[in-house]
């Protein structure tokens, strides 16, 4: 079911700040800022070659990465993203072995365009997982 990584992603609280270490100090190309008011983020992608750093901003006060931040000021990793071929085989596939699909359930657009979705951390050693249709 899973395919390749497709990004790891860092909440940080200066998203200016942190694209410019990846840019300027550690040479990496660094996408423009993107708001995702969906999902109440902005994102910021570092290309590392063979997969991608997601940089998180919390885009509003109810942002979940907001409460991430309070708990982790200097922020820190807070999902890995791994690709589907199918968002929604792998959801059924997911559900039927007990594991919990965070939201409603249902697929969002995420940052790429793409359906996507979030599975809770406790099913996967304490790591938020995110699913992403290739």
């Amino acid at each position: 079911m899973l395919g390749r990584l497709n990004h790891v992603a860092l909440a940080v609280p200066d998203l200016a700040a942190a694209a410019a270490v990846y840019r300027d100090t550690l040479g990496a190309r660094v996408t423009a800022p993107q708001a995702l008011p969906e999902h109440g983020v902005t994102v910021v992608f570092v290309d590392v070659g063979n997969t991608r750093i997601e940089l998180l901003e919390p885009l509003g006060e109810a942002s979940p990465i907001a409460a991430f931040l309070a708990k982790n000021p200097s922020g820190g990793m807070h999902h890995v993203c791994y690709e589907v071929d199918d968002i929604v085989a792998a959801h059924d596939r997911l559900k039927a072995s007990g594991a919990r699909v965070l939201g409603d359930g249902n697929p969002k657009i995420g940052a790429h365009g793409k359906p996507v979705l979030f599975l809770h951390p406790k099913d996967f050693f304490g790591t938020l997982v995110e699913l992403e249709q290739a």
